[in-house]
């Protein structure tokens, strides 16, 4: 058996990219939509929704290291001629769908490979390598401008592979020629002076590409809607006003790190500096929880099986200020949904002259707020929350 092409049969290699990568999408479609409606009002069924779209995005890296192993064979191999040369229409609706493939074949994984390097945390790729990829930042706009295209392109995707599987039941049960046979067996058929030309069905799946982007971009499907939510939050009386700043909590989700930040926070603060051990002033600080963005999973963060922030919309973090003997703490309480815990976070201050540069990190248990309580599995949503302060201060005019 012949390994490569000729100019009326399909060699052994291209059959066996052929039917590996059919068999890679039979797989992948599905298991892609059963992905999406999965519901996730519930941790169980987070942690299902989870699996589900780690295998998709898995198989789909798999399938495009495929897909582009079959293109670069294509390009140095014969390709077999028409077995009907003389239905024009046919012959070139045919090439079209396959250069069409071709393209959705890159595309479609791609851009939901690129959506995944741009999202933090959900789903991880089931290898170590391929959680990132270069020159993709993490950001949500990047994410929702490639998970749109990724949508987009598998419709078209759908389509072609409609065309194309109708055009092989067509030859098999109404032509009964040898085009399905060529592609199972390696079957001979066709005339081999017959001569064809590409660039006519190319500029078509060409055409059709930029008919869907186009039309999308035409209907503002390709912009993003990521916005920060509003503040609602009063600003808060101050000895110290806040110029600058950063309230973020980092999760680990199926071992892998997701850094998100609150929108909308205030902060009261007196302090007035030491020498020695002992209390600096105080501090109140006030969250407005529904402010939170955390990655691809912020909708799920603020259910009611986490941080519940329809019933819980507001967080207060009060606590005393000391300087001791080897830095600083703030010693207080952090009231969540309606719990109340015991918290210090050491931070460390640089004063200069007016201005203050606060950075500080503590360690949470989300179990004691009864945060997630459904996700008992460690490895797939760690117990420790980790809070990481960092904000600039002027001292308010006396």
């Amino acid at each position: 058996m012949s390994l490569s092409n000729t100019s009326t049969a399909y060699g052994g290699l291209t059959r066996f990219f052929h039917w590996a990568i059919a068999l890679g999408i039979a797989i992948m479609v599905p298991l892609g939509w059963t992905a999406h409606l999965w519901p996730m009002q519930e941790a169980a069924q987070i942690a299902t929704k989870t699996t589900l779209f780690s295998a998709h995005k898995t198989l789909g890296v798999g399938l495009f290291a495929i897909a582009l192993a079959r293109i670069v064979w294509a390009l140095g191999q014969t390709r077999p001629v028409p077995l009907h040369p003389e239905r024009r229409a046919e012959t070139l609706l045919a090439e079209t769908v396959h250069w069409a493939l071709y393209a959705a074949l890159v595309i479609v994984p791609l851009t939901g490979w690129i959506e995944h390097a741009a999202t933090e945390g959900f789903a991880p790729i089931w290898w170590p390598l391929g959680q990132n990829l270069p020159m993709v930042p993490t950001a949500p706009a990047v994410a929702e401008t490639f998970a749109t295209v990724h949508f987009l392109s598998q419709w078209l995707l759908v389509g072609m592979l409609a065309l194309h599987v109708t055009g092989a039941i067509r030859h098999a049960a109404i032509d009964r020629d040898a085009t399905l046979a060529r592609m199972v067996r390696g079957t001979p058929g066709g005339n081999p002076a017959v001569r064809t030309s590409h660039a006519a069905p190319a500029a078509l799946a060409l055409l059709a590409w930029v008919a869907l982007f186009g039309g999308a971009a035409a209907a503002g499907l390709l912009g993003t809607n990521a916005t920060r939510p509003a503040a609602h939050l009063k600003p808060a009386v101050s000895d110290w006003q806040i110029q600058d700043g950063t309230l973020a909590i980092r999760v680990t989700q199926m071992g892998a790190q997701v850094t998100g930040s609150f929108a909308d926070w205030t902060a009261a603060i007196a302090w007035q500096p030491r020498d020695t051990p002992g209390p600096e002033g105080d501090v109140t600080v006030r969250i407005s929880v529904p402010s939170l963005t955390l990655g691809s999973v912020s909708k799920q963060a603020l259910g009611p099986d986490f941080l519940a922030a329809d019933s819980f919309p507001t967080a207060t973090f009060s606590a005393t200020l000391l300087r001791t003997e080897t830095g600083r703490e703030a010693q207080g309480t952090l009231t969540l949904k309606d719990a109340e815990v015991p918290i210090t976070l050491p931070f460390d201050l640089t004063l200069d002259g007016d201005t203050a540069r606060m950075t500080g990190q503590a360690t949470l248990d989300r179990r004691d707020y009864a945060v997630g309580t459904g996700m008992t599995d460690p490895g797939q949503l760690a117990y420790d929350v980790e809070v990481l302060v960092d904000l600039v201060a002027t001292r308010a005019a006396r």
